[in-house]
């Protein structure tokens, strides 16, 4: 007879909401053994290929001795360069490759670790809502206090400074922030990022900004870094990753730039939980650094036609939406007669569409659902066909 401990889950596990992400793609695994065509508009992940050039460089700098050992925790000296240089060519901003900048394995991490640096038990983290569920994750493993700021319609899914509450304030170490955003797609005006940037000081909060998406802007718009304005590296880090800017999300290559305090607390954290990126990736990295111009560009085009095909045929249908300047996704309200949740299982179930309903990214994106355009444009078009027999 097999014997068995008891395993009791921690506390901080059972505080956790589900992760989204996983449970949709257990639906999709369902749907697929069912032999469904599933156009899969849930989770972004480009469907573009990683360019050759970084393919290229992966394989050179694989078969290199010196990069089979173990690597800088922080990243090599070399990446932290390539990319000081890269930020001062697209932000105007020099940084110190030694102090203020640190390689990620992928951004997640990044923003995962942050406030095992600076969080103690019982303080309060600012956390948008809706918003990437790992700010509130990560708020909860370090034992912190998610403090909710609400993205409304109605504030253009800006946080609403002014409505903090005052008691959460006082207690407030962290604030997070992600524009362009995921997953309104909204932006943020260079005045209400200095805006933030005025607050975080005058309250002594160290703001995290999440750039994932500073790279995918539309119709000549380029997204500001937070460390351009005024104050901005006094209170800020900033995270970046090469998952979407170069179609490179399996690779989990990012970096955190900013104060150089924040950076090297982050950087501590790093030393004791992981080993650091693979330094041929980070070779790849700095290719892609390289290449910026380039290849993105290109990438951009293809997102943004994708999400006029997209709003056009939906606007056709009766769909309350609006056109977007970067990221691609979009955020649209559900039918009348749906939550959020129910009307994505509806497309999944009489459709084979998926799209991710508004209230996994939190309480305030109920009456939303989010559409990553990560396939090609027939599947678009294939995508609004059947959408228009179900809705209809």
């Amino acid at each position: 007879m097999s014997k068995s401990i008891k395993v009791v889950q921690s506390q901080r596990l059972g505080a956790l909401p589900p992760y989204l992400f996983a449970r949709l793609d257990e639906l999709k695994q369902e749907a697929l053994s069912r032999g469904v065509d599933i156009i899969d508009l849930g989770i972004g992940d480009p469907d573009l290929p990683t360019p050759a050039p970084i393919i290229e460089r992966l394989y050179t700098a694989a078969q290199d001795p010196a990069n089979h050992r173990y690597p800088s925790y922080v990243g090599m000296l070399a990446f932290r360069e390539a990319v000081a240089n890269w930020f001062k060519q697209r932000y105007h901003v020099q940084l110190d490759p030694k102090s203020e900048i640190v390689s990620l394995i992928g951004s997640k991490e990044g923003i995962a670790h942050i406030p095992l640096a600076f969080v103690n038990p019982g303080d309060v983290v600012l956390v948008p809502d809706p918003g990437y569920p790992v700010y509130q994750s990560s708020t909860i493993f370090a034992g912190g206090i998610p403090c909710i700021m609400p993205l409304l319609p109605e504030n253009n899914f800006l946080p609403d400074l002014d409505a903090i509450d005052k008691n959460m304030l006082a207690k407030a170490k962290l604030m997070f922030i992600n524009y362009p955003n995921n997953p309104t797609a909204a932006i943020a005006s260079r005045e209400y990022l200095q805006s933030v940037i005025d607050f975080a000081y005058k309250h002594n909060i160290i703001l995290c900004q999440d750039a994932a998406y500073n790279e995918m802007g539309y119709d000549d718009y380029k997204p500001l870094s937070i460390l351009e304005l005024d104050g901005g590296r006094d209170v800020a880090i900033e995270f970046h990753s090469f998952s979407k800017t170069f179609n490179m999300t399996g690779w989990r290559l990012g970096f955190a730039v900013g104060n150089k305090d924040i950076v090297q607390g982050l950087g501590k954290i790093k030393t004791n939980v992981d080993s650091g990126v693979f330094q041929a990736v980070q070779w790849a990295g700095i290719e892609a650094l390289k290449h910026y111009n380039e290849f993105v560009p290109t990438f951009c085009k293809t997102f943004a036609s994708r999400s006029a095909i997209i709003i056009a045929g939906l606007q056709k249908l009766g769909f309350q939406i609006n056109y977007s300047k970067a990221t691609f996704y979009l955020w649209i309200r559900v039918p009348k007669g749906f939550d959020s949740t129910g009307f994505c299982l509806h497309l999944l179930d009489q459709a084979g569409i998926i799209v991710t309903p508004g209230v996994g990214f939190g309480q305030y994106g109920e009456g939303f659902f989010r559409i990553a355009t990560t396939v090609p444009q027939e599947r678009l078009y294939e995508a609004l066909e059947r959408i228009r027999k179900v809705v209809l």
